[in-house]
């Protein structure tokens, strides 16, 4: 059994990790829900049905932990966020501080803040087809799996969430030199 959830579940760890990190935006919270959805996965890999979409499979694993885990965290009260540490740790730290972490010098790079704060201010239900589409890769079939809708609704949400983060986007698309008319609040 090992082996076959080796050679089954594993390939698919790089875009399950990808997935978390844009939903907790916090790397140690994305390593926690990656090792906690290969090991829900790996106890319950004697349900998984052979043959069948595996990656959506885990996919449906990581965003039952991540809702039930966002749900007990908003109940606990008094805490403090990492996420406000971290934030406060960047505004004080040195514009010189250069990380050694390579998977982060090279993904902080790849979205302006600008284009992510769009994107996070988009509904969940939008946000989450874009990224699995646009971002991961994902086929529409994979991602009518995974957010448990029909194709129809994938396809409608894309183009919904496209077009909202078009419209978020038009004065930073044109500072960059593109073409908005496209995306214009009247259209």
């Amino acid at each position: 059994m090992k082996e076959e959830f080796e050679s089954i579940a594993l390939p698919h760890m790089k875009t399950l990790y990808n997935f978390a990190y844009k939903n907790t935006r916090n790397h140690l919270d994305a390593d926690d829900l990656l090792q906690d959805t290969y090991i829900r996965a790996y106890r319950f890999f004697h349900k998984y049905e052979r043959g069948s979409n595996c990656r959506a499979w885990l996919f449906k694993i990581m965003k039952n932990l991540f809702i039930n885990g966002h749900r007990k965290n908003s109940k606990t009260p008094g805490m403090i966020s990492y996420e406000d540490i971290e934030n406060f740790f960047d505004n004080i730290r040195s514009v010189n501080y250069e990380t050694n972490d390579l998977q982060e010098n090279v993904f902080s790079n790849l979205l302006d803040d600008d284009v992510v704060n769009a994107l996070n201010s988009l509904r969940d239900d939008f946000k989450t087809v874009i990224i699995l589409c646009d971002l991961e890769g994902l086929s529409y079939e994979e991602i009518s799996e995974f957010v448990l809708c029909p194709v129809g609704t994938v396809r409608s949400r894309l183009h919904r969430g496209r077009k909202l983060l078009g419209q978020k986007l038009s004065e930073y698309g044109k500072s960059k030199g593109y073409n908005v008319e496209q995306y214009s609040l009247s259209g």
